[in-house]
C-alpha cells in the first residue's frame, strides 16, 4: 500500500508542475555597434634603446672524478686429493710340486761262490 501512495503521489506532483509553467517570449534588445572614426596622426618615432652589455662566460666545468677499479676475483679452491687404490689382493700360494718318485732298489748282485780248487794230494 506505501508503494502505491508513494507512485500517486509523485504522479499528482508532476501533474500540478506541468500546469504551472508558463511560455515565455524573448524580448528584442537593440545592441549599438561602434563605428569607427578616421585615423589619427603618426606619432613620433620613440629613441632607440642602448645595446645591452655581454654576458659572462660561465665557469668550466669540474673534471670528473676517476671510475674505481673492479675489485680481483677469489681465487678458486683447491681441489681435494683423490682417495688412495686399493691394495691388489695377495696372490694364491702355489700347489706344491710333486714328489719325486722314489728310484728303485738296486738289485742284490748274484752271489758268488768260490770253491776252493782241488787240491791234490
Amino acid at each position: 500500500m506505501k508503494k502505491l501512495t508513494i507512485a500517486l503521489s509523485m504522479v499528482a506532483m508532476a501533474i500540478s508542475l506541468a500546469a504551472c509553467q508558463r511560455e515565455v517570449t524573448p524580448a528584442v534588445v537593440a545592441v549599438p555597434v561602434a563605428v569607427p572614426g578616421p585615423a589619427g596622426a603618426t606619432g613620433a618615432t620613440g629613441n632607440t634603446g642602448n645595446t645591452g652589455t655581454a654576458g659572462s662566460t660561465g665557469a668550466t666545468g669540474d673534471t670528473g672524478s676517476k671510475g674505481t677499479t673492479g675489485n680481483t676475483g677469489a681465487m678458486g679452491n683447491t681441489g681435494n686429493t683423490g682417495n688412495t687404490g686399493n691394495t691388489g689382493d695377495t696372490g694364491a700360494t702355489g700347489s706344491t710340486g710333486d714328489t719325486g718318485a722314489t728310484g728303485q732298489r738296486g738289485k742284490t748282485g748274484d752271489t758268488l761262490v768260490i770253491v776252493p780248487a782241488p787240491t791234490t794230494r
